[in-house]
């Protein structure tokens, strides 16, 4: 009778098993599931919409994608994140919206979602998440209340992040014998003496123009010149040594620099070195598929690349998009699996291929990817010393940003002295901290 049981339960079993009712996959859950996802007008996420079809395949969930450019992604992120139901399933955000997001309740945290089994792939790999773009994209309640620390969780995941690298027209530096600035005092020393070498070239395209342009540049230089816009306690520090160096740096930059160049935004500055008018470029990794393109460039194959210069230590942005799961998403696991599938190893690579921005260590590496974009190694190097803390992340932080990019753009027109107008951003920053009650406990 023991025997004939037995034998019973194994065929019941081994049909169970037949059947696929035993080990369901991951994805058999949510087949026929649609997300509806929110992404910005970016190359990344072009790249992204490219491999989508391959997530289809191998899942069975299907992806609807509204895709904005990145100020009205954020008008509409505004609106949706607070209804009750929310119609996003994953939305991208740009990284200084992530202080916003998560002090209003409006982000997933991240961490019930990769606890459990049925849905966190355990081959998944975070210590290969480049640590950086975690730690500035990725976190907040920690240290400062934007960075990690035993406070800290998890509410998104870096997705089309950039760090910051130097571009220079290797034909130019071969013809005048020239050598690859390894630090700020090389760098500004090349930056003027270039254009003396080539008449009518500047030397360093930059942005300059007026508010976050004239910021974001400005922030290059201060990190790696050991300088930071707050200390611990929240008092603004911008106006010390370094940040007048920083400025000092930027405004050499800019007054060597092309033609216009104090009117420059990030498509000018960077249109300037694809059209051959400077010889370097000091800003973001993700211009790299537009230098190689020759419908945009007149530089293909001109140009090479070499890490941030260091100051007093190394230290180039972070920036860029996270994606994450908003709090009234009606899909949350499925999205969640999407998430996981885009930023795994497999959906890394796949991404990087298309032209889009690795989030790992490991796809810069990759033997495929660096076959088709032999820059990528030295792109990983750089994110070894991607710093998470180059500006702050607080819900002020844009009021802040404005003025110092108005303060500075008078620095670079007007001849503003530059301690004088750093001292005006100290002092009006600290008014703003106070106001929003950051100095509450002091």
């Amino acid at each position: 009778m023991r025997n004939i049981l037995e034998k019973t339960l194994l065929g019941a079993a081994g049909l169970a098993l037949s059947a696929g009712l035993a080990f369901a996959g991951p994805y058999d859950e949510y087949k026929g599931t649609t997300l509806v996802v929110n992404f910005p007008a970016h190359p990344h996420y072009d790249a992204v919409r490219k491999v989508l079809p391959e997530f289809t395949k191998e899942t069975g969930i299907n992806v609807e994608v509204d895709q904005l450019q990145y100020l009205k992604m954020r008008e509409r992120q505004t609106l949706e994140l607070t209804k009750r139901k929310g119609d996003y399933d994953l939305i991208a955000y740009v990284v200084f919206s992530k202080a916003d997001y998560v002090f209003a309740d409006q982000l997933e945290n991240l961490a019930r979602f990769f606890m459990n089994p049925k849905l966190a792939d355990p081959s998944y790999d975070p210590d290969d998440l480049v640590t950086g773009y975690l730690e500035n994209i990725g976190i907040a309640g920690g240290k400062k209340g934007y960075l990690p620390g035993p406070t800290g969780s998890l509410f998104g995941i870096p997705y089309g992040s950039e760090t910051s690298v130097l571009g220079y027209r290797k034909d130019i530096f071969e013809k005048h014998n020239l050598k690859v600035p390894e630090t700020y005092d090389e760098l500004l020393k090349l930056a003027c003496e270039i254009p003396k070498l080539e008449p009518g070239m500047g030397g360093v395209s930059s942005r300059a123009a007026s508010g976050h342009q004239a910021s974001h540049a400005f922030l290059l230089h201060l990190a790696p010149l050991g300088g930071r816009v707050l200390d611990d306690n929240w008092n603004p520090i911008i106006n010390n040594e370094a940040g007048v160096k920083a400025a000092e740096a930027l405004k050499t930059i800019v007054d060597c620099g092309p033609e216009g160049a104090t009117s420059f935004a990030f498509g000018e500055a960077l249109n300037s070195f694809l059209q051959g008018k400077t010889a370097m470029y000091l800003d973001t990794t993700v211009v790299a598929g537009q230098i190689n393109d020759p419908n945009k460039s007149k530089v293909v194959g001109k140009v090479a690349w070499a890490l941030h210069p260091e100051g007093v230590r190394r230290g180039s942005q972070t920036g860029g998009f996270g994606i994450g799961i908003p709090k009234n998403a009606q899909n949350k696991e499925a999205a969640f699996l999407l998430m996981q599938w885009l930023t795994s190893k497999k959906g890394d690579k796949l991404v990087a291929l298309a032209g889009g921005n690795p989030s790992r260590f490991s796809t810069h590496e990759d033997p495929d990817v660096v076959a088709k974009f032999p820059h990528m190694p030295v792109f990983g190097e750089a994110l070894k010393y991607a710093d998470p803390d180059w500006r702050p992340i607080i819900p002020v932080w844009g009021k802040i940003n404005a003025d110092l990019g108005t303060a500075l753009s008078k620095v670079l027109t007007e001849n503003l002295d530059i301690q004088e107008a750093l001292d005006g951003v100290a002092k009006r920053a600290k008014d703003t901290l106070m106001e929003a009650g950051y100095y509450t406990w002091q």
